[in-house]
């Protein structure tokens, strides 16, 4: 190795170091709000076709993976806007940290999906629980590098998948509204906490 190869394995060395230890600011709270009234509009619009949808489970979560896409799309494009603004020369390095921590949760989230579908369908009405619950999995995963107030909203969406268990507990139809509120109301809070909870950790 050459000392401007080993030179530079030094410096990525020490990038990644920074990285580890940095507080991740790259994700947006306008897309992040965005994505929690888009939850709450459709779980309304959801509601008032509720017929439909009771007769095809299918088409309820299909909607709601499509709400899921929507949001996942719109927080990335903001979220590699602001990395690399905010983080400059660190923005990989950073990314590659958010992802590793919430990629396994949002994963273990479509496998479920999956599974049930093949195997349980009969089970489908815990699929929004459990994806509340695998969620907040995600958010504790991240909390160490977000602010401190973010473990808040991992105990909102453990508490909610929970409730939504226990409230839809055997019913062979999914109400729109336990997934609209969780969802809508947990990212209006994670919004509210990335646009102010920085602000006491300076």
């Amino acid at each position: 190795m050459t000392e401007l190869q080993r030179a530079l394995a030094e410096i990525s060395e020490i990038r990644g170091v920074i990285a580890g230890v940095s507080d991740f600011r790259g994700y947006g709270p306008v897309s992040v709000a965005a994505s929690g009234v888009l939850a709450l509009a459709v779980a309304g619009a959801q509601a008032h076709w509720t017929t439909r949808f009771a007769a095809d489970q299918r088409t309820y979560f299909a909607v709601w993976i499509g709400v899921a896409a929507l949001a996942a799309l719109m927080t990335s494009l903001e979220t590699l806007k602001r990395t690399r603004r905010v983080h400059a020369d660190l923005a990989v390095p950073m990314m590659q940290r958010a992802l590793e921590h919430f990629a396994p949760a949002l994963i273990a989230g479509a496998l479920l999906m999956g599974v049930l579908f093949r195997f349980a369908p009969q089970a489908l009405w815990l699929l929004p629980g459990l994806w509340q619950i695998v969620f907040s999995l995600g958010v504790f995963a991240s909390c160490r590098f977000l602010p401190r107030q973010m473990t808040i909203v991992g105990l909102w969406y453990l508490g909610a998948g929970l409730v939504t268990i226990a409230a839809c507990s055997g019913d062979a139809v999914c109400s729109p509204w336990v997934m609209g509120v969780p969802f809508g109301v947990g990212q209006l809070l994670v919004a509210g906490i990335l646009r102010y909870g920085f602000r006491e950790n300076t």
